[in-house]
């Protein structure tokens, strides 16, 4: 099973936004040739990030919830991320209310475009 590990220093977030990046309407995926090792091998670097000028912490914390969930159902799928990365999904308020079956092929079609 999969598990997502979040990245917990500023340096480790530096690194990750510098190399590759892909932007949607909805959210902003940046992707970095793993730097850091995962506490364990089949751990999923990945860190959800929100400014604070959208909204309140309850808009905010609604949109975090709804793009790990996209992502925990694209994990499922063999393949479809690559592990070798860390990523960084940065959310927009777009994003609130929209609902997941819109948000889920954009979010595949980004990290299918991250591995290219």
């Amino acid at each position: 099973m999969v598990k997502l590990e979040s990245l917990k220093k500023s340096d480790q977030f530096k690194k990750a936004l510098k190399q590759k990046k892909v932007h949607s309407e909805y959210f902003s995926l940046f992707a970095a040739k793993n730097f850091y090792k995962p506490k364990n091998k089949s751990n999923l670097l990945i860190s959800f990030v929100m400014k604070k000028k959208i909204g309140n912490a309850v808009k905010r914390n609604r949109i975090r919830r709804k793009l790990k969930a996209i992502v925990g159902k694209i994990i499922k799928k063999r393949g479809a991320i690559d592990r070798d990365y860390t990523y960084i999904v940065f959310g927009k308020s777009n994003a609130f209310a929209q609902k997941q079956d819109v948000l889920l092929p954009l979010m595949e079609k980004s990290f299918s475009r991250i591995k290219k």
